[in-house]
């Protein structure tokens, strides 16, 4: 199999699990997006189903069984494109939880982030996952897409409402998560990544 003509596996993580969340609005724009491409194959892994996932990082049954399916999702990705709304400045704990419960399904890939939130359009909780990817041996892609008043942006439909400058970002930041994807692929194959 020649990987470089194979599309990327992708997962997109949806980082939001609040009652009445905006987040599936967004996520289904992004799996438009993701769908379009040739050089993509996605699949999501949505914060809202790892509600069994405890926040003291002890193993046990439960967690196990929830890690089940979300772990062969992440490591099997090549790629990942996570969405996070700004809580109080970051991003949710939920999302911090299902980062913290994985440490190498991360290593040596590429991440892209999509923000929505108020004013600042969820840059905020970014620029805090910039940090945390880091940590993890993760790559961040550069440029992202954030929704400013993300409730105004999209109509009852869920479609945006002026979609140009939004989907000119998903373009540029989906190019360079494909750039990276393929170059630590490839890199991973030549020499397996050791931290």
């Amino acid at each position: 199999m020649n990987t470089a003509t194979e599309p990327l596996k992708v997962a997109l993580v949806v980082g939001s699990n609040r009652h009445g969340r905006f987040g599936p609005v967004v996520a289904d724009w992004l799996l438009d997006h993701l769908g379009e491409r040739a050089d993509l194959l996605p699949q999501v892994v949505d914060v809202a189903e790892t509600a069994a996932l405890p926040t003291t990082l002890a193993r046990g049954p439960e967690t196990s069984a929830a890690l089940a399916e979300i772990t062969p999702k992440l490591a099997s990705a090549d790629a990942f494109v996570v969405l996070t709304p700004e809580y109080n400045h970051s991003f949710p704990a939920g999302l911090k939880n299902l980062i913290d419960w994985h440490f190498t399904e991360w290593q040596a890939k590429p991440v892209a982030l999509v923000s929505y939130g108020g004013l600042a359009g969820g840059l905020r909780a970014v620029e805090h996952l910039r940090q945390v990817f880091a940590e993890l041996h993760a790559v961040t892609v550069r440029d992202t897409v954030s929704f400013h008043n993300a409730g105004g942006s999209f109509d009852d439909g869920g479609r945006l409402k002026d979609p140009a400058g939004p989907d000119a970002a998903a373009k540029s930041m989906l190019d360079q998560l494909v750039w990276w994807g393929r170059a630590l692929q490839e890199a991973r194959q030549r020499r397996p990544y050791g931290s």
